[in-house]
């Protein structure tokens, strides 16, 4: 059973779901790698949104 959202059979694929499908047929390598790229998108869009907010205290005050 799979319980994680964003997958109608056929038609959509999310992340997550490719990264547990990836896990239970055994392909680690290919979960890992897309583990590590998920992982990098999340942290340069917190980046991005933290300077972002920096940049407009400064401008503001």
């Amino acid at each position: 059973m799979l319980i994680v959202g964003g997958n109608i059979a056929g038609h959509t694929r999310t992340m997550t779901t490719t990264i547990t499908l990836e896990t239970n047929r055994g392909n680690l390598g290919l979960a890992v790698a897309l583990g590590i790229i998920l992982m990098s998108l999340t942290l340069a869009l917190n980046a991005a949104a933290w300077a972002s907010g920096q940049w407009a205290r400064r401008r503001l005050g």
